[in-house]
């Protein structure tokens, strides 16, 4: 991974921690020169960014490392962000129905889950599933990087 990937550094405010928060991830090298790169993980706490947008990055001094700029061109990707509620829910549950719909996750802990919403998935489909599990409030979810293309989505119903 380390020949076409880098590990880029994102600072930013979470609403979700109520501070600033740093995170790494990996991310695929189209023009190191113009310091150019594609994302390659799911993001947990929501910079205004999704997996495969393209985005610019460059090196900081102080940070010894990348850091992310501005993102330069969307995917339409989008990122949801799951809390469980109910105590003792396995997040499973909900990680696999979102899996069967072409939708990949990433679990924090117990009761945090950060999902990828590919652009060709219907996002009325995942809306309705959490919605589902909303009304009963076994958990909460944030739409904090949503996609043109999935707002569209939920237009379409």
């Amino acid at each position: 991974m380390q020949e076409t990937h880098k590990k880029i550094l994102f600072k930013y405010y979470s609403d979700y921690l109520e501070e600033t928060v740093s995170e790494t991830m990996w991310a695929e090298i189209v023009d190191l020169e113009k310091g150019l790169f594609k994302l390659d993980n799911i993001p947990f706490f929501g910079p205004l960014i999704a997996t495969d947008d393209l985005f610019y990055a460059e090196f900081d001094e102080d940070e010894k490392r990348l850091v992310y700029k501005e993102t330069i061109e969307n995917s339409g990707n989008s990122i949801v962000q799951v809390i469980i509620l109910e105590k003792g829910f396995d997040k499973e549950i909900i990680r696999e129905k979102l899996k069967v719909i072409n939708c990949l996750s990433e679990g924090l802990n117990d009761s945090f889950i950060s999902v990828e919403v590919v652009r060709d998935v219907d996002y009325s489909i995942v809306r309705s599933i959490l919605n589902e599990y909303e009304a009963n409030d076994t958990i909460q979810y944030a739409e904090p990087c949503l996609s043109d293309k999935h707002r569209a989505d939920l237009l379409k119903n």
